[in-house]
């Protein structure tokens, strides 16, 4: 039928076609590109700067507006918490009230502007803050905190009050953090624990309590950043500071809302750069929970899916629960980098490694069968009759002698071993004692990761409390599931930043001569025909069948002879959504008399269905293939979005799709298609050929090119459907819908 007119194209022709279309590669540092513009061809930033948090987290001097030593008084616990927490970090405290000489015997300065000092960072304990942040900015005050709630999180009248506060923030030049946030900065933080640090971000300051209270159990915490609503300091913000900082070996976050999506990515590309891990529990699954969290912070939660996409994009680990974002953020700021993928199971009973290896398997964690060389050195301290492949069942830890130790320094040893996992379902002394000390041991003399899971519901043995929380080479898990959780988030965000390229250095920054051609196109406000939009597709080089646009029948006979037989009818106007379901197409037409009943009958039943026409298409009808769709939406955080997924008359039953933000590279479009549930479609089932992927990566590609050079534009677009044929032949779009902003 017909040949492919774009093929597929190499890595080095797809480059070389990308430059001469206007996109230039930027340079690939870690740091702020030199030498080329802050903006994507769509005015979106490309870099955002760090802000210099320090003298927030560690200042020199520090006001309390609104202070108080009133007993009962709310101000006096606040106040208390602050001057305690100045002396720790070694801040002068300055009280201010326009009534009060001293408070908790410091004395008081009547209003900001009174001052013994200049202060780093300011604490307003009133109501409004709206006033006090005139006077700060003349003080040259760099950071200031407001607790006050009644913003954005109230409704509309406290949202137009949040405004007006954020207006008034962006004209002093300081930094806010809040309202409605809490004292969650201003901890005490325990300062004998070392090792690589977790920093906590949270717009709930009892969401990160959980993780607070790690360092009860040996876990370091560097900051806690309370972001509450954001009006100016956001999520971000902290994420790009904590990324930077040479402690922090992973960012916990519980997220209810973003407050702007390229913002967000921005950091997280900055935390994925830096190969700094970033753990998130983000609220808004559900459509209750997505309520929930905007009445609480006023602020959009996004499509969940798009917010999915975008993290895993990023390589940020989204978590569902608070304990999940515990085990994982720990596992991820404490351990070395894999040596290896394998992970094996070490039980002293055949049924919990068993059970534990299908549990394992079913979440994607690579078991590999030991070599059989392996097996006969384990032999040697486990009986023959006890299986040994992995999982590894030793039928009871040695306690009496050094087998024990022997067999999991032999596992270790293992190059294709990079996690060792012993699950514990519960105590069992002195073999279980013996285990986690023999256990405990070898982590400290191996680089590779050893987790326990400790399943006893009590927590309080000697082996757990004194023994395995006492190290900080093993990690201990309370639960299967969450060991699970946190060792795959482990060796995927290792997998992940080994690869990683940032899609900001290489986004395209001025228009290629497709957005010229596509611009006359362009209809305000209406839908196109789908003449129109495959006109659109064809600018950006997306294939699409030989057509003739007619409105007459002698003119659908011409057009076909030209085309060849067998030939497509379909109507074509700027308001038809769904043809098929209205009769509006007519495939397999071999002869001019079947041209001709077919162009009365369209035209027919586009009089009786009161639609508008354009005129009838004539088109090329193309083989078979796999049917797939691509197309291009905004979201109201993240804008423009790309999408692709199994198409056809079913799309919208199937929903088999995957979703990507632009900008993005080949691989993350490569990805899309792994992620699908429909993909050996695409490798061929029933005897079919397996279909040309590298076409339709290629399609989904220039989709992404219209959606960063139109995205403002264009509101939706659907190429519905793709065919995708077989290899080397190419991507037909067979239909395409297309509306104007």
């Amino acid at each position: 039928m017909l040949g492919s007119t774009h093929g597929t194209l190499t890595t080095d022709s797809r480059r070389a076609r990308v430059i001469a279309c206007g996109e230039q590669p930027g340079p690939a540092v870690h740091g702020r590109p030199a030498e080329v513009d802050d903006l994507d061809v769509s005015g979106r930033p490309l870099y955002a700067d760090v802000p210099d948090l320090d003298r927030f987290f560690r200042p020199e001097a520090v006001a309390v507006i609104g202070a108080s030593d009133t007993e009962g008084r709310p101000n006096t616990g606040v106040t208390r918490q602050l001057l305690a927490w100045s002396e720790r970090v070694g801040a002068r405290l300055h009280p201010v009230h326009p009534s009060r000489a001293a408070v908790f015997g410091i004395p008081c300065s009547p209003s900001v502007a009174d001052l013994p000092e200049p202060v780093d960072l300011a604490v307003l304990l009133v109501a409004d803050p709206l006033p006090v942040i005139e006077e700060l900015a003349e003080a040259k005050v760099k950071f200031a905190v407001a607790f006050a709630s009644g913003f954005a999180e109230t409704g509309e009248e406290g949202a137009a009050a949040q405004e007006r506060l954020t207006a008034a923030v962006r004209r002093s030049g300081l930094r806010l953090l809040g309202p409605n946030t809490n004292l969650n900065a201003f901890e005490e933080f325990r300062t004998d624990l070392d090792g690589p640090a977790i920093a906590l971000i949270t717009q709930s300051g009892h969401q990160g309590r959980p993780v607070f209270a790690l360092q009860e159990l040996g876990v370091r915490l560097s900051h806690w950043a309370p972001t509450g609503n954001e009006a100016d300091l956001e999520t971000a913000d902290f994420l790009s500071y904590f990324a930077e900082r040479p402690e922090v070996g992973a960012i916990a976050c519980y997220v209810e809302g973003l407050k702007d999506g390229r913002s967000f990515l921005l950091a997280a590309d900055r935390a994925a750069r830096r190969k700094v891990p970033v753990v998130a529990v983000k609220v808004g699954r559900t459509e209750t929970g997505a309520r929930t969290a905007a009445s609480h912070t006023g602020k959009l939660t996004g499509a969940d899916a798009v917010v999915d996409a975008a993290m895993r994009q990023y390589g940020v680990i989204r978590v569902d629960g608070l304990d999940e974002l515990q085990d994982t953020a720990t596992l991820l700021a404490r351990a070395r980098p894999p040596r290896a993928d394998g992970v094996v199971v070490y039980s002293i009973s055949g049924g919990t490694g068993a059970h534990f290896a299908d549990l394992a398997t079913e979440a994607g964690l690579p078991l590999p069968v030991l070599s059989d060389a392996k097996q006969a050195e384990l032999h040697q301290w486990i009986p023959e009759y006890l299986s040994v492949a992995n999982p590894v069942d030793n039928g009871g830890h040695p306690v009496g002698d050094e087998r024990g130790r022997k067999i999991i320094d032999a596992i270790l040893a293992d190059p294709a071993v990079g996690v060792l996992i012993c699950p514990v379902t519960g105590p069992f002394p002195p073999l279980s004692d013996r285990l986690v000390r023999d256990l405990v041991d070898a982590a400290e003399h191996t680089d590779k990761l050893v987790c326990v899971v400790w399943g006893s519901p009590v927590g309080t043995e000697p082996a757990y409390r004194e023994v395995l929380l006492g190290s900080s080479r093993v990690a201990t898990f309370r639960t299967v599931a969450n060991c699970i959780t946190a060792v795959r988030a482990y060796l995927d965000h290792h997998r992940f930043v080994t690869g990683y390229r940032s899609p900001f250095d290489h986004a395209p920054r001025t228009p290629s001569p497709s957005s010229r051609k596509a611009q006359a196109l362009m209809r305000p406000g209406q839908q196109l025909s789908e003449h129109a939009a495959k006109q659109l597709l064809r600018a950006y080089g997306i294939r699409v069948p030989r057509e003739h646009l007619v409105t007459s029948a002698a003119a659908a006979v011409r057009a076909a002879g030209q085309i060849g037989y067998p030939v497509v009818m379909k109507a074509s106007g700027a308001r038809i959504a769904h043809k098929t379901e209205l009769g509006l197409v007519k495939v397999g037409l071999t002869s001019a008399s079947q041209v001709r009943d077919a162009y009365r009958e369209l035209t027919d039943i586009a009089r009786y269905e009161d639609v508008a026409l354009d005129g009838i298409l004539v088109c090329q009808m193309v083989e078979r293939g796999v049917e797939m769709v691509v197309g291009l939406t905004h979201d109201d955080l993240f804008g423009p979005t790309v999408t692709v997924g199994l198409g056809g008359v079913l799309v919208e039953v199937l929903r088999d799709t995957a979703v990507r933000v632009p900008p993005f590279g080949e691989e993350q479009a490569r990805d899309m298609l792994h992620e699908l549930r429909g993909r050996a479609l695409l490798d061929g089932v029933r005897g079919r050929p397996p279909a040309d992927r590298d076409a339709l990566v290629e399609v989904v590609l220039r989709v992404q090119r219209m959606a960063l050079e139109l995205g403002d534009e264009l509101a939706e677009l659907d190429i519905n459907p793709l065919m995708v044929l077989g290899q080397g032949q190419g991507a037909v779009a067979l239909d395409a819908l297309a509306v104007c902003r």
